[in-house]
């Protein structure tokens, strides 16, 4: 695995730890749903994963990641048709 590789996966578990940062005390959907800071945070860090995703399936086509397609394509939603995404 190349360091950019490993880079990537850092990333996507450093998102995955901000996005558990973020959230606590956020106990339901609820709090989440009328807190638009704490949306744009998460949604910011969920492009990121999908991003990472990506470029490593680029880099790295013997790694299998599951789910990395629907993550990769939530994040495309998630920046080219935001609009389209309710929460």
């Amino acid at each position: 695995m190349t360091e950019k590789s490993k880079k990537y996966l850092s990333d996507v578990l450093l998102s995955i730890d901000l996005i558990n940062e973020f959230t606590i005390g956020i106990s339901d959907f609820n709090l989440y749903d009328k807190d638009r800071k704490t949306q744009s945070a998460v949604e910011r860090q969920l492009v990121i994963i999908g991003e990472a995703l990506n470029k490593l399936r680029q880099n790295e086509t013997e790694i299998v990641i599951e789910n990395d397609h629907q993550i990769i394509g939530f994040r495309n939603r998630l920046v080219h048709a935001y609009d389209s995404i309710d929460n």
